[in-house]
C-alpha cells in the first residue's frame, strides 16, 4: 500500500538570490508604473488647461468681434458671434447681458429679458445685468419689475448715477402714470355699470293703469280751461264745461289760448 508522504512547497528549490532578485525587479516595474500613470493623470490635465485656454482666447475674440458689430448696428451678426463664444464658455454674463441689450435694439424684449436672467444666474452680483434686465422689463410692461431691478443694480453700485437719474427715476414716473390710469378706468367703469342698470319693467297695459289713464282723460273732457285777455289788457282763466254756457262774447274778450 502506497504512503503519502509530506508535499515539498514549490518555492523552497528557488534559491535566496533568486528570490531577492525578483523582488528587486518587481519593485522596479511597480514604480515605474507609478510614474506612468502619474505621467498620463499630469498630461491629462495639462491638456484640459490648454483646451479651456484655447476656448477662453477664441471666446474672447468672438465677443470682441461681436461688439464692433453692434457698434456698428449689424445686430444679427453680432448675436451670432455670442452665440458661437458662448458655445465655448458658457458661463460668461458678459456676453448673455451684452446680447440682452442687441435684442431691445432689435424690439424683441422677451428674449431681451430670458438673456439678462441668464446672465444673472452667472454673476448675481453684475449691477449692469440688472440694469439691463430692468429696462427690458420695462419694455415689456413690467414696471413693478422693473424698479426691483434697478434697485438691486444700485444696491450692488451705489455710485452708478445713471441708474439712479435715468433707469429707476423714468421707472417710477411710469408706475405713477399707471397708477393714475388704472384709477380713472375703474371710474369709467363704475359710471358705465350705473348707466347700464336695469330701468324698472312697469306693466303699461296693466287694468290699473288703463283704468288710471281713462280717469285722467274722462276728467280732462269734462272740464277744459281757457285763458282769455280782455280789451283792457286783464287775464281770465275760464273752466268750460261741457253743459255750461258759451263763453263771452268774442268782441268784448280776445281768446289768448
Amino acid at each position: 500500500m502506497a504512503s503519502f508522504g509530506w508535499k515539498r512547497k514549490i518555492g523552497e528549490k528557488v534559491s535566496k538570490a533568486t528570490w531577492q532578485q525578483f523582488e528587486a525587479e518587481a519593485a522596479d516595474d511597480a514604480g515605474a508604473g507609478e510614474d506612468a500613470d502619474d505621467n498620463w493623470v499630469h498630461a491629462a490635465k495639462r491638456r484640459k488647461e490648454l483646451l479651456l485656454e484655447d476656448c477662453a482666447r477664441k471666446s474672447k475674440q468672438l465677443k470682441e468681434e461681436g461688439a464692433n458689430l453692434a457698434e456698428n448696428s449689424r445686430y444679427r451678426e453680432a448675436i451670432r458671434k455670442w452665440d458661437e463664444a458662448l458655445q465655448l464658455t458658457p458661463e460668461d454674463s458678459t456676453l448673455y447681458e451684452m446680447k440682452s441689450q442687441v435684442l431691445m435694439s432689435l424690439h424683441e424684449m422677451f428674449p431681451a429679458v430670458h438673456a439678462a436672467e441668464m446672465a444673472i444666474q452667472r454673476n448675481p452680483r453684475s449691477w449692469d445685468a440688472w440694469q439691463t434686465l430692468g429696462r427690458a422689463q420695462l419694455g415689456v410692461g413690467e414696471i413693478e419689475l422693473a424698479i426691483r431691478s434697478f434697485q438691486v443694480s444700485l444696491h450692488t453700485f451705489p455710485m452708478n448715477p445713471e441708474v439712479w437719474k435715468e433707469d429707476l427715476s423714468w421707472a417710477r414716473k411710469l408706475h405713477k402714470y399707471k397708477e393714475k390710469a388704472a384709477k380713472a378706468k375703474a371710474v369709467q367703469a363704475l359710471a358705465k355699470e350705473a348707466a347700464q342698470e336695469s330701468i324698472p319693467d312697469y306693466d303699461f297695459e296693466s287694468d290699473e293703469i288703463v283704468e288710471v289713464c281713462a280717469a285722467i282723460a274722462q276728467k280732462e273732457k269734462e272740464a277744459k280751461s281757457v285763458v282769455i285777455v280782455s280789451a283792457s289788457g286783464a287775464v281770465e282763466t275760464v273752466t268750460e264745461k261741457e253743459n255750461s254756457a258759451a263763453t263771452p262774447d268774442e268782441t268784448i274778450f280776445i281768446r289768448a289760448r
